[in-house]
């Protein structure tokens, strides 16, 4: 049985994280999709916020995204915490700053202890190369584009100031694993991927989206 969200069924809940150092703009980016406005300010994760949000992914069929935004300091990053919050999850949005070389070199690190064991199952991935809206750029096109050629995943840059791509970022990642769920690609867990018989309380039918820090 699946959930019913203003009037339409909610299938499947899609649980994705993001992640990237703490100052490449994850929250901002997260607060200007589910907002449709740039904060004038906005508060440093401590650990982890967690958001859901209701994505149609093709007419008729409507996704619940969980998306965890994961604080990027070095503090916060560790195995048994890496397990927690990517173990389970269908996909991963992989994010630096165009302007820092080192947000895309720490990014590559970080994808490298999330391979070495962080995860078991088939997760899907997007590559975002943020703060396009700025002219200073330390990271060129082809080293983009090569890691991820590796990664096996789209590459896109958006800008939580203007707005540009933010939606398609999230969307891509969505739809994919959508797709990969409907072509075998995918496996998700029952307790975690379907919905089934858990039903939507009100509150969560009222609203498209909320968050919550931990």
């Amino acid at each position: 049985m699946s959930a019913v969200v203003n009037g339409t069924e909610c299938l499947y809940r899609f649980k994705i994280v993001m992640i990237g150092e703490g100052y490449v703009g994850k929250s901002c980016m997260l607060y200007r999709y589910l907002n449709g406005l740039f904060p004038e300010q906005i508060n440093v994760n401590i650990g982890a916020s967690c958001c859901d949000h209701i994505l149609e992914v093709e007419p008729g069929v409507r996704v619940q995204l969980q998306i965890w935004d994961r604080n990027g300091h070095k503090s916060f990053w560790n195995r048994q915490l890496i397990q927690i919050y990517i173990c389970q999850s269908a996909g991963c949005l992989l994010v630096f700053d165009l302007g820092s070389r080192e947000s895309f070199e720490v990014l590559k690190h970080r994808y490298t202890e999330m391979c070495n064991g962080a995860y078991t199952h088939t997760m899907l991935f997007v590559l975002v190369g943020h703060k396009c809206d700025r002219n200073e750029r330390e990271v060129n096109q082809e080293e983009v584009e090569q890691f991820a050629g590796e990664l096996g995943a789209p590459y896109i840059e958006a800008s939580a100031v203007t707005g540009h791509n933010v939606a398609e970022v999230f969307e891509l990642l969505t739809r994919r694993i959508y797709q990969g769920y409907l072509s075998g690609e995918v496996r998700l867990h029952e307790s975690w991927g379907k919905i089934n018989d858990k039903k939507l309380n009100k509150d969560e039918s009222a609203e498209n989206s909320k968050c919550c820090v931990s």
